[in-house]
């Protein structure tokens, strides 16, 4: 049974170890089909940075994420969710994660996410190796990159599935939307 769990994260910063996640949002997909979406919203931990232009994309403002639930709280619903599809003590149950530059970005700050709530397991619940959309996607556009301005989610997604909303952009829940589309198209 193939698990991927598609996220996305928006984030106070670029720097998972002095930065929070603000918005956690993705589906798991089991064998092709999507069985439960999410779209948390958080309050990162009192000790982490928040860099207002790293807001500014989002269109957040540190009042609005201030009244968010705790990171504690998201983590325990977070938890929850997961165990509804994988037995975490089951070494043949995980999932795989996916999403756009994931690899090099959004699954630090999971992991570092699972860390400051005292869950060292990460691994228990996902595959060491992840699914980076934007990898696969490399591969399949490599003809036509020369003619792309960039490889960033907004370009590829419109050259790949046409028009999409530019105002959605930066919202995690869109863009997990857009990557797992794109995964749809690249994969085979």
């Amino acid at each position: 049974m193939a698990k991927i769990l598609f996220f996305d994260v928006e984030t106070t910063g670029l720097d998972y170890k002095i930065h929070g996640i603000h918005q956690l949002s993705g589906l798991i997909e089991i064998d092709g089909e999507v069985e439960e979406t999410f779209d948390f919203n958080i309050n990162p931990a009192p000790h982490l940075v928040i860099n207002p232009e790293a807001l500014k994309i989002s269109g957040k403002s540190i009042e609005q994420i201030r009244k968010y639930h705790s990171e504690a709280e998201v983590y325990r619903a977070f938890i929850f969710l997961l165990s509804k599809y994988i037995e975490r003590f089951n070494n043949h149950d995980k999932a795989f994660l996916g999403g756009w530059n994931n690899a090099a970005f959004d699954n630090a700050f999971l992991r570092a996410f699972f860390e400051r709530n005292n869950d060292k397991y990460f691994g228990s619940w996902f595959w060491s190796n992840s699914i980076d959309v934007m990898v696969l996607a490399t591969q399949y556009l490599i003809e036509q990159r020369p003619d792309m301005i960039n490889f960033k989610l907004m370009t590829v997604a419109t050259f790949l599935l046409g028009h999409i909303d530019q105002t959605r952009l930066h919202d995690a829940q869109y863009d997990i939307e857009l990557t797992r589309n794109i995964y749809q198209i690249v994969k085979s």
